[in-house]
């Protein structure tokens, strides 16, 4: 028979952690409405300037912008994996790590035995959990979560692109979480250098109409001030969607949670009293025994 001061205790102790993660859940949402608005306003803008540079390349000639977009062989490789700075937020940032490991062994191989794979997380956790495994972790960039703004997302990009330019780097990965809505994140495996010409149907919509433009001042220097503003939104596009599916999923957790810690207190609630019923029988079979014995 369970002690009953240990069952009262547990209770009291799920009802705690019930108000508590009933509580995360509630600042979650409130992150989460923010978040959600700054990723859904800047994606129509992130898709027009993609589609812009799209009809530029159609329009230009193949050397604009080669330094940015030709493959060459990948010696080096960075992969930026963005994860949280906080849990209680179920498998988010499991599978970002899992995603970034999975990554190096199915493509790069040769060169994490060559220890030519530079991690340059954005999250605490991604930061701890690859540091722990041994990783060549580059930590310059890991608290941009901290007070998150466009101008700490550019000096990151700037580096990244600095160095993919100077021979640092011969390819770059980013492994993230896309928001698609507060109960649904997508875990994206995406090269950010060489951009990639594939295009999304919005982009290829774009592209078709084969836009004839005046350049003013010249096609070089539109195509090389377009190319890098465009990449470093697009950074700042996988740090939003990241943040917004960071917050989703942590309000889901607690959710979650509250809803097992109620359905735990109510088996517990449940336990008492049968063990206490259990006890009061027993104290009354015990007395109406003894009461016997004196008659008798």
């Amino acid at each position: 028979m369970p002690n009953l001061k240990e069952v009262r205790n547990r209770i009291t102790s799920v009802k705690s952690t019930q108000q508590i993660t009933k509580a995360m859940k509630m600042v979650s949402v409130a992150k989460l409405r923010k978040a959600q608005n700054a990723i859904v306003q800047m994606r129509p803008y992130a898709q027009t300037l993609g589609g812009i540079i799209a009809n530029l390349s159609a329009n230009t000639d193949a050397e604009l912008g080669a330094e940015y977009t030709t493959e060459r062989e990948a010696k080096k490789i960075l992969i930026v994996p963005v994860t949280s700075d906080r849990g209680l937020c179920g498998a988010f940032n499991a599978n970002v790590v899992k995603a970034t490991l999975a990554l190096i062994q199915e493509k790069y191989a040769t060169q994490a035995a060559n220890n030519d794979i530079t991690i340059l997380p954005i999250g605490n956790r991604g930061r701890d959990t690859l540091t722990r495994r041994g990783m060549n972790v580059n930590p310059n960039y890991s608290t941009l979560f901290q007070n998150l703004s466009f101008a700490k997302v550019k000096d990151a990009a700037e580096f990244i692109i600095q160095n993919y330019k100077n021979g640092n780097f011969d390819r770059v990965e980013f492994v993230y979480n896309e928001f698609k809505n507060a109960a649904t994140q997508i875990l994206k495996v995406e090269q950010y250098l060489p951009i990639v010409k594939t295009k999304s149907d919005a982009t290829k919509t774009i592209a078709q109409n084969n836009v004839d433009y005046l350049f003013e001042p010249s096609k070089e220097q539109i195509v090389n001030e377009l190319i890098p503003k465009n990449l470093k939104l697009q950074l700042y596009r996988v740090v939003l969607d990241s943040n917004a599916s960071e917050h989703g999923a942590r309000m889901t957790a607690m959710d979650k949670a509250t809803e097992n810690a109620e359905q735990l207190a109510k088996d517990l609630t449940l336990v008492y009293n049968r063990s206490r019923q259990a006890a009061i029988t027993t104290e009354i079979l015990e007395i109406v025994a003894g009461a016997e014995a004196l008659k008798n």
